[in-house]
């Protein structure tokens, strides 16, 4: 994972807004607090041995920001590295990764923010490939 200085922020988050959610979970790029992570994708081949082995991808895809147990508060998209930040209020959250049918798979992460602080998160998908 990155440390604190390797996150660019113009250049790592799109961030979706949903309007309508009624919450102030969601702050500004420079917020000093929220969630970062890295989005990664695999297997990416049958076999995996010592002499040939085969990493999980970044991938890119958008994650649905929720307030644990509640609504969503903000959507945000992984860039081509699978890199991904968001500002948010301290508080509980769930990160939904948007899975394919059947394939790509990810499950649901719970994170929580402290106050000061970015949680770094590692949300993986599942190629189905085996």
């Amino acid at each position: 994972m990155c440390g604190a200085n390797d996150w660019r922020l113009p250049t790592y988050v799109l961030v979706l807004v949903l309007s309508a959610c009624g919450t102030d979970a969601l702050l500004g790029p420079g917020a000093p607090q929220g969630i970062q992570g890295v989005v990664l994708i695999g297997p990416q081949c049958p076999v995996v041995s010592l002499d040939e082995p085969c990493p999980d991808l970044p991938y890119e895809v958008t994650i649905d920001v929720r307030v644990r147990g509640g609504d969503s508060v903000a959507r945000v998209r992984s860039d081509a590295d699978g890199m991904f930040r968001i500002g948010l209020n301290p508080g509980a959250y769930t990160l939904r990764p948007e899975s394919g049918d059947p394939f790509p798979i990810a499950t649901d992460q719970d994170v929580d923010v402290t106050a000061g602080e970015y949680s770094e998160v590692t949300v993986h998908f599942d190629t189905g490939i085996r």
